[in-house]
């Protein structure tokens, strides 16, 4: 009994006197009335008077009453709320006292309620996509049926392979084929958020892939055995937020030869730089664009300079590591088109955002499109520099070789948070999709989806082509461009008009002096944007650290979506990982249907005056942390919103497989996706729901390969229902989008880059794994 008495007079205190403060902030009155009977409840035990019984089955009938009425019938909603209490009563259920059945029948229908609801899940729906083939022989771009020549298989970006040969059927009977290790791991002195990201290409019977630290790697397509390595030693930069390579592009032979005789009159050098007619495209960390020889590994000397093309050329501002490419190019119609990252919050002078085009062979530069200058498309001469710190495009872009445009996701102007300093030319090009003449680099058209961003909700993924046919057989050459914010645009790629409607919604407003903010935001008929939070969806471990994260909420800045920065301290949901990210989404463009993982976790963002008086600590080697703005008015702190136990404040899931009827735009399935494994000190499979950082590939036998998620698996999923169907555990973090090819034998193999992700704390790694059908 006073067992019981002690625990619960020091948890009533601690819920009277938080439960108070949150009352004041006009938060749940729960906490502070329940500190009031738990101590009343304390002071009745240690006195052994039997009214404690009473009293306690009373206060968990109105406890999971409440829980009910706020949470629904929800277990980690439930366990958060009723698991300590329930345990708390477990010393009285010890001593045999007249009331004491009551409270064990009640502790029970409690406890039973409680557990009942991990047989319901409120946030799953289920359903089946259309199995048939709406369009059937749908364009999936330049890349032969065997092979994946681009990041995303084509430059349509689809992630999606026509081989048949894996199926729903047989797809469990997968196993491992071979492992290569890169010898590429994170060093000392490296950025706080090395990430290997890469997807693989396939070209002939070879692979091609880079790493974090920009080898780029062939290996035999059959075995994994390494054919060559090159290392662009690129050296370790600490102001680099991010050391990453996504991959390598390719650029094939002309058909045309070298005559025999003019081989045996030529030198060997002028004959190797001739035979470099295919070519291997690697963007480099330390700001260089390399042109490599697919059969060596060589530079291709007749490219640029020697090889390689100086990315700093021409940048207003030249601070080490802030500017670099971390996204393959884009190869199209004989021009190879190359973006990069600007470091955000950093400082106010910083690189330009700039969009390059250059020749495919020789890399001379035939265009430049700056977003802050978008009429001034000629190379600029001598000594003239770009604009400073405009919009730029870190993701991966695609291109229509036949509209001859080429369609590249847009970033923000950095500070992301401070608008004042953006010209109307950057806030028109600025988190929006832009379609640029890929001859000229004019612009064709360009559609905003965010209006004066001031929450970095950088266009984060590649835009997908595909063949949109209607219900009524209207078909549309179409641009899917999912978001940060969760809204999924389908656009007509010719002219940028919706097809899926676009709506203005009204925003909240109030900003810092000198700052503003959009009065209405664009939002898509097709949409994954989350529910707005409210106490009631905090979340903790126990209602302890579930309280003070209500707190945390109630003292924060917060008026749903696109709630503008503050020293306050403003919650950003979605947060800056966004709902999508870079990994994207993959479209069967046959059957018309999307595959996606969005996710949900709230960030807390808070401006700090540049006025010296604040303490601002460390300043961050990565987006997480303090962001010094240096020359701006404001510093921001950027933080994922979590718990006191370090877990995230909003209650489960946080990340999710989602599949779309793109002739409707209809959500038809949606499952929680990842598990805690490598997430807690217990390897335990709970299915939460978790992030993720990756993409999905998709195959014409209707199976899905996606890993991405914060355990250390890859994943097999059945297209029509999202049902997982196989998976297999992976060496280290699987936070790079696989692929899928068929080798010299005929057998269909499937490619997963394992090697972890700095940002979310996965497992880091330097492994490429193949899977195969058993024999």
């Amino acid at each position: 009994m006073r067992i019981f008495a002690v625990f619960g007079v020091i948890l009533g205190l601690i819920f009277a006197f938080g439960g108070g403060y949150l009352l004041s902030l006009g938060g749940s009155g729960y906490y502070l009335l329940a500190g009031f009977v738990l101590i009343a409840n304390g002071a009745l035990a240690w006195k052994k008077q039997s009214l404690a019984y009473s009293l306690y089955a009373a206060f968990l009938a109105v406890t999971l009453a409440w829980a009910l009425w706020e949470s629904g019938y929800y277990w980690w909603a439930l366990a958060a709320r009723m698991g300590l209490l329930l345990i708390l009563a477990i010393p009285l259920l010890l001593v045999n006292l007249p009331g004491r059945a009551k409270l064990a029948s009640v502790w029970a229908i409690v406890a039973l309620i409680s557990l009942g609801s991990l047989f319901n899940d409120p946030f799953d729906k289920s359903g089946n996509l259309a199995t048939e083939q709406v369009n059937a022989g749908a364009d999936l771009g330049e890349s032969p049926e065997d092979g994946w020549q681009a990041y995303g298989r084509s430059n349509m970006g689809q992630r999606y392979s026509p081989l048949t040969q894996i199926a729903p059927d047989n797809v469990d009977k997968l196993e491992q084929a071979w492992v290569y290790q890169t010898g590429d791991t994170k060093g000392e002195g490296d950025p706080g958020e090395t990430t290997y990201e890469a997807t693989p290409l396939k070209i002939g019977n070879s692979l091609y892939l880079c790493t974090p630290h920009n080898w780029l790697i062939a290996l035999d397509a059959d075995t994994g055995e390494e054919r060559w390595v090159y290392n662009a030693k690129v050296g370790k930069e600490l102001q680099r937020q991010h050391q990453t390579c996504r991959g390598v592009s390719y650029k094939a032979p002309e058909t045309h030869s070298v005559p025999q005789a003019e081989k045996q009159s030529q030198p060997s050098e002028t004959l190797a730089a001739k035979q470099c007619d295919a070519k291997l495209y690697m963007p480099t960390s330390d700001a260089r664009l390399l042109a490599l020889d697919p059969q060596t590994g060589a530079l291709c000397k007749d490219f640029g300079d020697n090889g390689a093309i100086d990315l700093t050329q021409g940048m207003p501002f030249k601070q080490d590591g802030y500017y670099y490419s971390t996204s393959p190019p884009v190869v199209e119609n004989g021009m190879v088109i190359v973006a990069g990252a600007v470091n955000d919050n950093y400082n106010i002078h910083s690189p330009s955002g700039v969009i390059r085009g250059y020749d495919a062979d020789s890399g001379e530069l035939v265009w430049n499109w700056d977003p802050a200058q978008p009429e001034q498309t000629q190379p600029i001469a001598g000594d003239d520099t770009y604009t400073e710190s405009s919009p730029n495009s870190w993701s991966v872009a695609s291109s229509d070789p036949e509209l001859g445009l080429v369609y590249f996701p847009m970033g923000n102007r950095t500070p992301d948070q401070l608008g004042m300093y953006r010209s109307e030319a950057e806030e028109k090009y600025a988190t929006s999709v832009v379609a640029l003449h890929i001859d000229t680099g004019k612009v064709a058209w360009v559609q905003q989806f965010v209006h004066h961003d001031l929450w970095d909700m950088d266009t984060p993924a590649q835009p997908v082509l595909f063949e949109h046919k209607a219900k009524d057989g209207t078909q549309t050459p179409a641009l899917l461009v999912p978001t940060k914010q969760g809204d999924v645009y389908v656009l007509n790629r010719e002219t940028g008009e919706p097809i899926f409607p676009v709506y203005e919604e009204k925003a909240p407003q109030g900003t810092i002096p000198g700052d503003h903010a959009a009065a209405t935001q664009p939002t898509s008929g097709l949409s994954f944007k989350p529910e707005p939070l409210t106490g009631q969806d905090m979340w903790g471990a126990t209602p302890v650290d579930q309280m003070i994260c209500r707190i945390q909420f109630h003292k924060l800045r917060y008026e749903g979506r696109y709630t503008p920065p503050s020293e306050q301290g403003t919650l950003v949901y979605p947060g800056n990982f966004g709902v999508f990210n870079w990994g994207s989404v993959a479209v069967d463009p046959e059957r018309q249907a999307m595959f996606g993982m969005p996710l949900y976790l709230a960030f807390v963002s808070k401006l700090i005056p540049n006025d010296g008086k604040a303490d601002l600590g460390p300043m961050n080697q990565g987006e997480q942390g303090v962001n010094a703005n240096e020359g701006g008015p404001y510093s921001v702190s950027l933080s994922p919103f979590l718990s006191v136990a370090g877990i995230p404040c909003q209650q489960p899931p946080w990340g999710y497989v989602a599949g779309v009827d793109l002739q409707t735009g209809e959500k038809v399935w949606q499952h929680k996706n990842g598990t805690t494994y490598d997430m807690t000190p217990f390897p335990l499979p709970i299915k939460l729901g978790m992030p993720g950082i990756g993409g999905p590939v998709i195959t014409k036998g209707g199976v899905v390969f996606m890993s991405a998620a914060v355990d250390n698996f890859i994943r097999a999923y059945d297209l029509t229902t999202g049902e997982v169907l196989w998976k297999a555990r992976l060496p280290a973090g699987g936070q790079a989008t696989p692929m899928t090819y068929m080798n010299s034998k005929g057998e269909q193999m499937v490619i997963q880059v394992a090697g972890g992700h700095g940002s979310i704390g996965t497992t880091l790694g330097d492994y490429v794994v193949a899977y195969k059908l058993k024999k």
